[in-house]
């Protein structure tokens, strides 16, 4: 009769303690948050600039400002010239999901907004307006709406918030990522970024078929070999990156500002790089990891491709023209830069980033 009483006890008391709000499960049994995967309302989150209220529109898989301890790795895919961030984001989860690493890596896609000049991107409040066309945006320019800004402040700031061990306590390896005009933006950024060496996180950088370089000093391929209009043109027969390059002076009367940045290091009078010197700027092109992407057939003036003066005065084509600077800055400067041509892909970003070749090199083991 006792023993009986006593069990009808315990199960009052497990029943009550099944009702009673915060007693249902311990905090160890709860689930891990899921990935948000749309590009859409749910996955954008802000970034506060220089102390606020200036901010800048992010789509991003995890919470920037949760703890999240699975989060082993970040990828942050910066868009191009079209300010598609929407687009880049669903590519970059593409890929991780082909990578299987939806569930421990942060998926970040930037939006560099403009509602300047004929851009008409709708801008929440606060929200900056950076430059609309030209290369500003892509090199660290002041943004319209708040020239104390730089575009690479706002990819500054994302890297600082991701390096807090309070919020991803595991991140093991930062990747920050670009395609075309994006492109443009991460080799650049790589070259001047002053945050690489204070995270204590290792950052690597991967750059894919963008227009042009900032070359270290005045030289340029020449016209011969595979630099040779023709010959690039039908560069798409190789999967191996092509090495018959010879450099040489460029005649500055085909293009005045072939050398002035962001085509050159020369006369840097505004933005992010002002104050740093050429020499720093070559010590990080050198020791900073990075991966060249350079599409199979991107051997036609397609997809935005710059056929400017300054830019024509670095190569015939986007694949020629990475090739060349990637050969000019390991055997002149003994830079060690990784090199692949995309097999089968041209100048489209999720060709790129979803080949299967290339998803260790933008989820590398941490």
């Amino acid at each position: 009769m006792l023993s009986g009483m006593r069990a009808m006890i315990r199960l009052a008391v497990l029943a009550a303690l099944l009702v009673v709000p915060g007693l249902a499960a311990p905090a160890a049994a709860q689930a891990p948050p899921a990935p948000c995967t749309t590009p859409t309302a749910p996955c954008q989150q802000w970034v506060t600039l220089a102390g606020g209220p200036a901010r800048s529109m992010v789509y991003a898989s995890y919470a920037l400002d949760r703890p999240n301890p699975a989060i082993r790795r970040a990828l942050i895919m910066v868009h191009g010239t079209n300010r598609n961030a929407d687009r880049y984001f669903s590519s970059a989860l593409a890929a991780a999901f082909l990578a299987g690493a939806l569930q421990d890596t942060i998926v970040i896609s930037p939006r560099v907004a403009s509602a300047a000049g004929s851009c008409k991107d709708a801008l929440a409040a606060n929200e900056v307006s950076w430059s609309c066309t030209g290369d500003s945006w892509r090199s660290g320019g002041n943004a319209v709406s708040d020239p104390k800004l730089t575009s690479f402040d706002f990819v500054d700031e994302l890297l600082r918030t991701l390096a807090k061990k309070s919020t991803f306590p595991n991140l093991h390896a930062i990747v920050v990522a670009g395609h075309s005009a994006g492109g443009q933006f991460v080799t650049r950024y790589q070259m001047a970024n002053k945050v690489h060496d204070t995270l204590g996180v290792p950052v690597t950088y991967v750059v894919a078929n963008p227009s042009s370089y900032s070359w270290p000093d005045a030289t340029r391929p020449l016209a011969t070999g595979d630099a040779v209009a023709a010959k690039a043109k039908d560069g798409w027969d190789s999967e191996k990156p092509h090495t018959a390059f010879e450099y040489g002076p460029f005649d500055a009367a085909k293009a005045p500002g072939y050398n002035v940045w962001p085509f050159g290091l020369a006369d840097r009078k505004g933005g992010y790089t002002v104050g740093l010197s050429d020499e720093q700027m070559k010590k990080n092109l050198v020791t900073r990891p990075v991966t060249f992407l350079l599409s199979q057939v991107d051997t036609l003036p397609l997809g935005g491709f710059d056929a400017s003066p300054n830019a024509m005065a670095q190569g015939p084509t986007r694949r020629a023209r990475g090739e060349a600077f990637v050969k000019y800055i390991a055997d002149t400067m003994g830079a060690k830069p990784a090199v692949h041509i995309v097999s089968e892909c041209g100048h489209n970003d999720r060709c790129v980033y979803t080949t299967p070749e290339v998803l260790p090199v933008i989820f590398p083991k941490p």
